[in-house]
């Protein structure tokens, strides 16, 4: 059903009111999947009509798998292996960060993020020890790319110079992601020299800062490939702008733009806004893809040297469709799914009460489905 958006607010401010632990029954789940079916339409018509205004856009893969602008040669390594290859796997050592962003997934529980243990890396949701790289080579295979992530690995970098050289001996593409707030000439220049093919600086957890900035002109030097990754937020568009020419002189080769997806950590932060799930997975505030396609417009009308990057909540799909082909999954095989244990009606009623955001196409409810029936 096309639900109109004066029903579906009706509807979602009821559901909002219901008892945390009342259950919709199955009438009131298909009047909340039409409501989400129309969110998601609406985002998408805007996304596509951004699109259009982007000259030479490309895409990668079959279907695409996802877009970009900018220079071919420079599209990060790590996104090909991850979206082409056998997909994302991580790697994971450090609990730990020095920043505190309201984006972040983990916002508000920095402090209780179990440790890997000491000596032990989790690698596909396993512990090891660096020695035993030897044997998953053997018996599972090299994947073509691994990425270190969670939460900091500039908390305790020393101790990853080791397992980034047995990875590099053994042919795989690896890129950190970091803040960039604890990272030196030194540090960099051993990360080059341990085999680090590329870095991804969140720019946006330092506040576009100054320091960081500079960090990733260092890293380039050392570093095959550097780049921005970091969630796209009203701060950063805006920092973005003040100091567009400092970072585009850093030469770094690329920019992903991240959709901002949120939990129930960072949920808090972002009530207000016009929210959507995509394909009922990732929940995201419908200005953080807009703020990616507006960038790639300008970056391909100004012609920058670097590659912007639709980091979108479809990448994202792709990407696990992707590893779980390589896995051998049946078809349709997939782990993407929604991250909140509940779904919070009331942080949708924002983007039912706007009235510039428009549902694509809206027709009367059927009997038995309307406000004033009794529907269970």
């Amino acid at each position: 059903m096309k639900i109109s958006k004066r029903d579906a607010l009706a509807w979602f401010g009821f559901f909002a009111a219901l008892p945390e632990d009342q259950p919709l029954g199955c009438r009131q789940q298909e009047i909340a999947l039409a409501v989400f079916s129309q969110l998601e339409l609406a985002a998408e018509e805007r996304f596509r009509r951004l699109q259009r205004e982007i000259p030479g856009l490309k895409g990668l893969g079959e279907g695409p798998s996802t877009f970009y602008v900018g220079p071919d040669e420079r599209f990060p390594g790590g996104c090909r292996s991850c979206l082409m290859g056998t997909g994302l796997s991580a790697v994971r050592k450090t609990n730990k960060c020095g920043a505190r962003c309201p984006f972040c997934y983990d916002y508000g529980v920095l402090d209780a993020i179990p440790p890997i243990g000491e000596g032990l890396w989790e690698i596909g949701g396993g512990r090891y020890r660096e020695e035993d790289l030897e044997l998953l080579f053997a018996l599972q295979g090299k994947p073509t790319g691994i990425a270190y992530v969670y939460l900091e690995p500039f908390m305790e970098i020393e101790k990853y110079y080791g397992i980034i050289r047995r990875f590099h001996a053994a042919g795989v593409h690896q890129h950190l992601y970091t803040n960039g707030l604890n990272a030196t000439e030194e540090n960099l220049r051993a990360l080059g020299e341990a085999g680090l093919d590329e870095i991804r600086f969140n720019l946006g957890a330092s506040g576009t800062s100054d320091r960081v900035i500079r960090a990733m002109k260092t890293a380039k030097k050392y570093i095959p490939q550097a780049g921005i990754e970091t969630p796209m937020t009203r701060e950063f568009e805006r920092e973005f702008h003040r100091k567009k020419e400092m970072i585009l002189e850093t030469g770094i080769d690329f920019m992903n733009c991240a959709e901002l997806h949120l939990n129930e950590n960072n949920l808090p932060n972002y009530l207000g806004e016009n929210l959507y799930f995509y394909r009922m997975g990732y929940l995201s505030p419908v200005f953080s893809r807009e703020i990616t396609l507006r960038l790639m417009r300008e970056a391909a009308e100004e012609e920058w040297p670097i590659v912007v990057h639709d980091c979108s909540n479809r990448t994202k799909f792709a990407r696990d469709l992707n590893q779980k082909a390589k896995e051998g999954g049946w078809f349709g095989q997939t782990s993407y799914g929604r991250e909140l244990a509940e779904i919070p009606y009331e942080a949708f009623l924002p983007a039912l009460e706007d009235p510039d955001f428009t549902f694509t196409e809206e027709e009367e409810l059927p009997e038995g489905y309307r406000p004033g029936d009794i529907v269970i």
